[in-house]
C-alpha cells in the first residue's frame, strides 16, 4: 500500500488560482519548466555527470523515468553565482572547492571498492560507495584532508532542499502550503480548507 498523496496535477491546478501569490507562482512554475537538457555552467561536464549520478542514487525517481526532478543543475547554478547559506563548517573548504574535491573523492571511493567510475556501477554498488562516504572513513587520498561525513551531510542537505522545493515533490508528500492566500484558518486536526483536495491512496 502506498502512502496517501495528492492526485497528480494538484499543484498545477492550484498554481493559476488566486490562492498562490505572483512571486510564489513564478518560482514554482520556473521549477516545473526547467529544461531537461541543462548544460553545466560551473562544474566540468564529467563532474556534473557524476553529481547527477550521485543525486539519482540518493533520490531515485522510478516513477519519473522520462523527466526526473532535476537536482544537479541547481547546485551548479549556485556554485556559478557564488551563493551560499551564509555559513560553513570550519572543517570544510568553501563550497566550490568542497564540491570539486568531494565529487572527485567519490570517484576515488568507487575506484577503490569496485575498480570503476561511480556512474558505471549498479544501484547496489553505488549505495555502498555512498554508504562508505556517509560513514566518515572512506578510502581515497581526498578524504585524508577533506572531512567525509561533513561533506556528505552538506551535499545531502542541499539536494534534499532542492528536491522538496520542487512542486512535484511537494505534491507527492501532500503539501500545498504554497496556496496560502488567504491565510490558512482551518488548522485543527482533520480540518481542511476547501482548496485542499482529498488525498488518494
Amino acid at each position: 500500500m502506498t502512502a496517501p498523496h495528492y492526485p497528480a496535477g494538484t499543484v498545477r491546478a492550484l498554481l493559476p488560482t488566486a490562492h498562490v501569490s505572483d512571486a510564489t507562482r513564478a518560482a514554482l512554475q520556473q521549477r516545473l519548466d526547467a529544461p531537461a537538457d541543462y548544460v553545466p555552467q560551473f562544474l566540468a561536464p564529467e563532474t556534473f555527470a557524476l553529481l547527477e549520478a550521485v543525486a539519482a542514487c540518493l533520490f531515485p525517481q522510478p516513477d519519473r523515468p522520462e523527466q526526473p526532478i532535476p537536482l544537479a543543475p541547481s547546485v551548479d547554478q549556485r556554485l556559478l553565482e557564488g551563493r551560499s547559506d551564509g555559513w560553513r563548517y570550519d572543517a570544510l573548504p568553501p563550497d566550490r572547492e568542497a564540491y570539486r574535491l568531494g565529487l572527485g573523492g567519490i570517484q576515488e571511493i568507487a575506484q577503490a571498492l569496485f575498480g570503476q567510475d561511480f556512474e558505471r556501477l549498479d544501484a547496489g554498488q553505488q549505495g555502498q560507495v555512498v554508504g562508505a562516504l556517509a560513514g566518515g572513513n572512506p578510502p581515497g587520498t581526498t578524504w585524508q584532508t577533506l572531512n567525509a561525513d561533513r561533506f556528505f551531510e552538506e551535499m545531502l542537505a542541499e539536494l534534499t532542499t532542492i528536491y522538496y522545493a520542487h512542486p512535484l515533490a511537494q505534491e507527492e508528500i501532500g503539501y500545498v502550503g504554497m496556496a496560502d492566500l488567504p491565510a490558512w484558518t482551518k488548522i485543527g486536526l482533520n480540518e481542511k480548507e476547501a482548496r485542499e483536495v482529498p488525498m488518494s491512496e
